[in-house]
């Protein structure tokens, strides 16, 4: 018995930070599999197949929201509860849940179990780290629990108040986890609050907030004593900002028209609805509006800002925001003729930008296989098929109704989409690779003509 201790404590302790993250991910994920599987997790009490279990398990861990079943009519409170636990773990990270435990337990954090932490959060120094995720933590609970009470006042006057302040709750919890998972039943969302004020406005900041990352949180908080913002929290704020004025405007000018979507709406409720669907492929999920009913060419808008998705270090999905922002000022610095990337005043490394090019490349190649594969196994047009690939890699969950009509094989595509939307291209590819080690020596340099 203790040699096989010893032998698993070799083995975790020859893992990666990066492998510890996609086991934890996967070890909690089949977790939820198997209590949802229970027959006191479904309404009717009978046992939900393993295909559909894993795969609310992995949406809701992975804080996506797409769903083969519906949440609010086919789980009993029982197993709404086990996804809202889900969902909670999924997006603080399994490792800043287990650091809550030891704090409470009074247990003092190693530093190989802060370095797993710094990888989750995707910081670049150990410096605080146990402190950052204490803030985490504790803002967490405090704007979820602040928004729950706001949000179950308001759903109190529509379902009473005991489910009324569940729906709260619940909704909070989703919104700012920017899962996307709701309780209104048969599919449709918020679409019966597409011109609620409390309902858009409460959904719309706890999706901003727990979408612009803790690290950019914590500088706000701590910005009267520093005094200053660091250069990633202005670019967060910046690229955020712009997506979201952007967005807002594009789809209030496509869609102003159509009357299947905002056309039948008041001025000021299309204003409102236009700006809420430019919040939620900030890799939320939620809708006020039909989303098979927009245009192509808004569907096709939302792919775009589906992939770009949310910040580093913050509860969403995507590429983040900061890559999409890297990327942009390359190429801008290219045209200007400049050999560095220059951004507010500072110099931005050449690995970061090697770095973001690998995002993207293993992404859009990833998106591409499974839109191929998708097209050919499901049977509808690509433009579908791409929404619900980049909405699962995204970790959106916002779908055009492909979603629970997918074959066997097509579910389990879209599974790992998610898994690697929310664990992220480069901590996955690190986990599969061997460990990186440094060039010993560097090779002759040779140029290559491109463009």
């Amino acid at each position: 018995m203790a040699i096989n201790s010893k032998k698993e404590i070799n083995f975790f302790r020859r893992l990666t930070p990066s492998q510890i993250l996609v086991l934890g991910f996967a070890g909690v994920i089949l977790l939820g599999t198997v209590l949802l599987m229970l027959p006191i997790s479904t309404k009717d009490g009978t046992v939900t197949p393993f295909l559909d279990a894993l795969f609310t398990a992995t949406s809701a861990v992975c804080v996506t929201g797409l769903v083969v079943v519906d949440t609010g009519t086919y789980w009993s409170l029982f197993g709404q509860i086990v996804i809202l636990l889900l969902i909670q773990v999924g997006g603080l990270g399994f490792m800043t849940v287990a650091t809550l435990f030891a704090i409470l337990l009074g247990r003092r954090i190693n530093l190989r179990e802060r370095i797993v932490i710094q990888e989750a959060l995707n910081q670049a120094s150990l410096e605080g780290i146990i402190k950052l995720t204490k803030q985490v933590i504790l803002f967490t609970f405090s704007i979820e629990g602040v928004f729950a009470v706001i949000l179950g006042l308001r759903f109190s006057l529509d379902y009473g108040f005991i489910k009324g302040m569940w729906f709260g709750i619940f909704h909070a919890v989703s919104a700012f986890n920017n899962a996307g998972f709701d309780l209104m039943g048969n599919f449709k969302s918020l679409t019966p609050y597409v011109g609620d004020v409390i309902v858009n406005l409460s959904i719309a900041i706890l999706i901003i907030t727990g979408g612009i990352g803790f690290y950019v949180i914590s500088e706000l908080f701590n910005l009267r004593k520093k005094g200053r913002l660091s250069l990633h929290s202005k670019i967060t704020l910046m690229t955020t900002g712009l997506l979201l004025l952007l967005g807002t405007v594009v789809i209030f000018v496509m869609e102003y028209n159509n009357d299947k979507t905002l056309g039948a709406l008041p001025f000021g409720q299309k204003i409102l609805a236009a700006f809420f669907q430019a919040v939620t492929p900030r890799t939320a999920g939620f809708n006020t509006v039909d989303i098979a009913a927009l245009h192509p060419a808004t569907q096709y808008f939302i792919i775009i800002l589906m992939f770009i998705g949310a910040s580093p270090g913050s509860t969403g999905g995507g590429v983040k925001t900061t890559t999409f922002a890297v990327l942009t000022l390359a190429v801008i610095n290219i045209i200007l003729g400049r050999d560095e990337i220059l951004v507010y005043n500072r110099r931005l490394p050449r690995e970061q930008i090697f770095k973001a090019i690998a995002i993207v490349m293993i992404s859009l190649s990833l998106i591409n296989i499974v839109t191929f594969i998708l097209t050919f196994t499901e049977g509808h047009n690509i433009l579908m098929n791409m929404f619900e690939t980049v909405s699962a890699f995204g970790t959106v969950g916002l779908s055009m109704g492909l979603t629970p009509e997918l074959s066997e094989l097509g579910r389990i595509l879209i599974i790992l989409m998610m898994f690697f939307g929310r664990v992220g291209p480069l901590t996955i590819t690190y986990a599969l690779a061997q460990r990186r080690k440094k060039a010993l020596f560097t090779l002759p340099e040779e140029k290559v003509m491109v463009g």
